[in-house]
């Protein structure tokens, strides 16, 4: 059998781990299996197959890493509206226990409300759920 059917069985089982896993990095890693299995066509020796596999896999991981750290993180799951649907509601505050949190009525239940770290409770009246902490509303003022 051919170097470069090696390659290709070796990319192959790399997609095939990576639809398993569900990571990037094997997809990258097999782009860099099927430039070995080009190499092997285009006649270069098993060394240069090797490095030519290794440089292409390597350099794919780095720059996904690169593209990766530039892109903004978003908001936690917690505080996230788009996953957690609590979040930008509104509750009603009538008044604060001495260790700082409130005990609110919300979607038929009594939820414990603490505000914002960094700031103080702001009062009685309608507050904003800002993020959802286990089963703690965390809320500021309106």
């Amino acid at each position: 059998m051919a170097l470069s059917t090696y390659w290709w069985l070796m990319a192959g089982a790399a997609v095939i781990a990576e639809l398993l896993t569900g990571t990037v990095y094997l997809l990258l890693i097999g782009l860099g299996f099927c430039f070995a299995a080009l190499a092997a066509h285009l006649g270069l020796s098993l060394p240069l197959q090797m490095v030519v596999a290794a440089v292409v896999g390597a350099g794919a991981v780095l720059i996904w890493r690169a593209i990766k750290r530039r892109q903004p993180t978003g908001p936690r799951p917690g505080a996230n509206p788009n996953v957690n649907l609590d979040v930008g509601e509104t509750v009603q505050i009538a008044q604060w226990e001495p260790d700082g949190t409130a005990f609110v009525h919300y979607r038929g239940a009594r939820w414990t409300a603490m505000p914002r770290p960094g700031s103080a409770p702001g009062g009685t009246g309608a507050h904003r759920i800002v993020e959802v902490v286990g089963n703690r509303l965390v809320i500021e003022k309106i």
